[in-house]
């Protein structure tokens, strides 16, 4: 196991998407665990999904008086160059991405500024933060996609494998980004780690995931859509799991190094983060059908069979996502275990007591959280 080469205690991080899922649990697990740490977190506030979520991840995140948010865009260079020079970061954490691949369909603008130009601008600043030698940035990590692996039918997924076949602009963004970073680490000497997540999932998620618009329907009493009939399987990685595996790597840079030829050797690796136990699409509703009832969200009587639609593959989509974890377990000593039962029985209890509030006042239009306001009261 590789030891820690970087003391976050007393240093200053750079968490960019700071108001998104994986950002401010990030943000707030730093905050609460290590001490004399200061967070800086930037985030666009995007409407992607209904602003007030990433409102209240920020509220949550405001109790804690060292950390600092700034509210613009990656893709404004002059942003990020102003931020870096007030703050200077030792560690960079680059969570600001449009995610989504059906969206990238639609919305392909949107990935070319955010996971393109935004991380370009990310990895300038980097560079830069080594002029007039200074120490610069220690440590970048970032994240990539699972997506990446595309039509790829080998699996597990290894991080060996070869990643040339994307099936929609948003995997070809998240592999560029690996691309990008290594051309910097080699040019640059910037030691950076990129992170293939695994459909992260957990409390105050993102609306848009399948776990969220299922429990709408099913609330409702609609039909649920289950693609590829069902034959879908994906490797569902509990939210705490994501967070403590990013925690880990943080601390442990690539070692710099020189070759033969007197230049560089990339400092440069990327891991896989996932649960490295694929669910069939069809044993995720299960389950989850099972934990609502067991809430009381939805009645014991329930007749699932009856809300349940069989749908072909949707565009940009793929069969199977299946994580290799090998090398995360052997560099870092660290296994997501969170089983999909148990993370989906967090969702209804671990609703907070902050969105709770929100949702009474006004709420989101998801009927689902509405219903979870009911529950935990």
């Amino acid at each position: 196991m590789l030891t820690k080469n970087i003391t976050l205690k007393g240093k200053t991080v750079l968490v960019t998407g700071v108001a998104g899922f994986i950002g401010s649990n990030l943000a707030k697990k730093l905050l609460q665990d290590i001490s004399d740490i200061k967070v800086v977190g930037i985030d666009n506030m995007n409407d992607y999904y209904d602003v007030r979520l990433k409102e209240e991840r920020l509220k949550d995140l405001s109790s804690f008086l060292s950390f600092v948010f700034i509210k613009g865009d990656i893709a404004d260079k002059s942003t990020i160059d102003k931020l870096f020079a007030e703050y200077r970061p030792t560690v960079v954490v680059n969570l600001a991405a449009q995610a989504g691949v059906r969206y990238s369909i639609s919305n392909p603008d949107a990935y070319i500024a955010s996971n393109l130009t935004g991380f370009y601008n990310i990895l300038e600043a980097c560079r830069h933060s080594y002029d007039n030698a200074q120490t610069g940035v220690e440590h970048l990590v970032y994240a990539s996609s699972s997506s990446v692996y595309g039509s790829n039918k080998k699996v597990p997924y290894s991080t060996e494998d070869k990643v040339d076949n994307p099936v929609s602009l948003y995997a070809a963004t998240k592999k560029s980004n690996e691309l990008m970073a290594h051309a910097y680490s080699k040019l640059y000497n910037i030691p950076s780690v990129g992170l293939r997540f695994f459909t992260v999932y957990g409390p105050a998620g993102r609306p848009d995931m399948a776990y969220f618009g299922f429990t709408d329907k099913l609330v409702k009493g609609e039909n649920i859509k289950i693609f590829n009939y069902g034959n879908c399987r994906r490797d569902f990685t509990y939210i705490d799991d994501i967070v403590e595996g990013i925690v880990r790597v943080m601390q442990h840079a690539p070692e710099k190094q020189n070759g033969e030829d007197g230049l560089p050797i990339p400092p440069y690796k990327v891991y896989n983060i996932g649960n490295n136990n694929p669910e069939s699409l069809l044993d995720f509703v299960t389950i989850l059908q099972e934990e609502l009832v067991r809430a009381g969200i939805l009645p014991t009587d329930y007749d699932f069979e009856a809300h349940k639609e069989f749908v072909p593959m949707q565009p940009g989509d793929i069969a199977v996502t299946y994580a290799d974890t090998t090398p995360l377990e052997t560099d870092y000593g660290f296994k997501p275990s969170t089983s999909l039962r148990n993370g989906l029985r967090h969702l209804p209890n671990g609703t907070k007591t902050t969105f709770i509030k929100k949702h009474k006042e006004g709420g989101y239009k998801s009927e689902y959280i509405q219903q979870l306001i009911t529950d935990c009261l």
